[in-house]
């Protein structure tokens, strides 16, 4: 016979006083996230760039941890001070990561194929890695890495990016089979966010990042727009608390009906 839960229907994400990171939770999905986690009285800590808090600060009400996800070095550090005022991690949000200039493969330099690799998959295994004992510790762990639509189009220009993402989906199933079942690891993969995408109101011109034309994917987008940073932080908070304790190495489609694999 299965051990008996307690259920809470009437809360989404992590109890409250749940400890929470947040990696990248100065940018632009990152903040909101952060927002959502303190308006649901999580215990929230973000860790990210120095220079990045320093243009968004971090919100009063939250931890802020100075590390660069990149350098292994600067993981550990930022985790041992975590580690410090507590054994035990509810959850890890992981939102970092970017691109870079878009260029065709075939005439990309390495150094940038290499930086966007490190930036966007090195980066969400050096963070699991070092969260992984203090998930382990509370006994329901929970770590959500951010994916991308990207993963499963071959989109001209960013290629790096899309096999930066895909094989952050391949490590997370990994991590989710290995160390189940006291962490769960499940991925969420936005496809167009306002944060990073703009649509010219008079002329319906989609522009990404890089000032990448994005205007053909608004149009194979059912529900007609790209996703507000504010329409992730539900998903995000439900695949860090108990009420998805069910679901681990999946990945949720958040892309307004664009890709339904």
């Amino acid at each position: 016979m299965s051990e008996t839960r307690t259920y809470d229907y009437g809360r989404l994400g992590p109890p409250e006083g749940a400890r929470v990171v947040v990696g990248g939770g100065c940018g632009g999905i990152g903040s909101a996230v952060v927002k959502g986690c303190l308006e649901t009285n999580l215990d929230v800590t973000i860790v990210d760039l120095a220079e990045t808090e320093a243009q968004n600060p971090a919100p009063a009400g939250a931890k802020f941890i100075a590390m660069d996800a990149y350098r292994e070095e600067s993981v550990r550090a930022a985790f041992g001070e975590i580690e410090s005022a507590g054994p035990a991690l509810d959850a890890l949000i992981n939102l970092i990561g970017s691109g870079n200039k878009p260029a065709p493969l075939a005439l990309l330099e390495t150094e940038s194929w290499d930086d966007v690799i490190s930036r966007n998959l090195r980066s969400a295994f050096l963070i699991s890695k070092a969260a992984m004992p203090l998930l382990k510790a509370s006994g329901a762990g929970a770590i959500v890495h951010t994916a991308s639509g990207a993963a499963y189009r071959g989109i001209p220009g960013v290629g790096s990016y899309t096999a930066a993402k895909a094989g952050l989906i391949g490590m997370t199933k990994t991590f989710a089979v290995e160390n189940a079942p006291e962490v769960r690891a499940n991925i969420i993969a936005p496809g167009g966010v306002t944060n990073k995408v703009k649509v010219d109101p008079k002329t319906g011109t989609a522009t990404g990042p890089q000032g990448l034309d994005v205007g053909h994917t608004l149009k194979t987008i059912p529900l007609g727009r790209f996703a507000d940073p504010e329409d992730l932080v539900a998903p995000f908070l439900f695949l860090a608390g108990p009420s998805s304790g069910y679901m681990t190495g999946q990945v949720l489609q958040l892309s307004g009906g664009m890709l339904t694999p």
